[in-house]
């Protein structure tokens, strides 16, 4: 059974090396940088408010990793939670953790209203977001 805990100290190095998988598939636009996934883990495991990360873990072995981060909506006028990243190492994929992730979040923040970006091509994830009442939004997001 995958329970998930806040990410600590002691998760980092594995976390830091799920990053670097992640981020260098076509699961995103951007590859990161060795710079900013130690920031990204620093700022999870301090007492960032902005910021918090969690750990999918099976007894001893981590399975994957998350990063929420909390901002307002004015479009929803609610507190607004983002799921920045999720990651699952492939044995872990289809088992219904992602599920179990947006139930923890929405019992950890009710009444919040739930982000994400995905690319339109990563289609397991696209369907598991839909099947946990997800929608799609016909924004352009732009950045500077």
């Amino acid at each position: 059974m995958v329970n998930i805990t806040d990410m600590t100290k002691q998760h980092a190095d594995e976390v830091l090396e799920m990053m670097r998988i992640f981020y260098a598939s076509p699961a995103l636009l951007t590859n990161g940088s060795e710079e900013i996934f130690k920031s990204n883990i620093e700022n999870c495991i301090c007492d960032n408010p902005y910021l918090k990360g969690y750990v999918f873990q099976e007894g001893d072995v981590l399975a994957g990793y998350a990063m929420t981060a909390r901002s307002f909506s004015t479009e929803f006028g609610k507190p607004c939670v983002w799921v920045e990243d999720i990651y699952l190492k492939p044995e872990y994929r289809g088992r219904g953790i992602a599920g179990k992730l947006f139930a923890f979040l929405e019992e950890k923040y009710p009444g919040a209203v739930f982000r994400l970006e995905v690319e339109a091509e990563n289609k397991s994830a696209v369907r598991a977001y839909r099947k946990n009442g997800f929608q799609e939004l016909l924004y352009m997001e732009m950045k500077k």
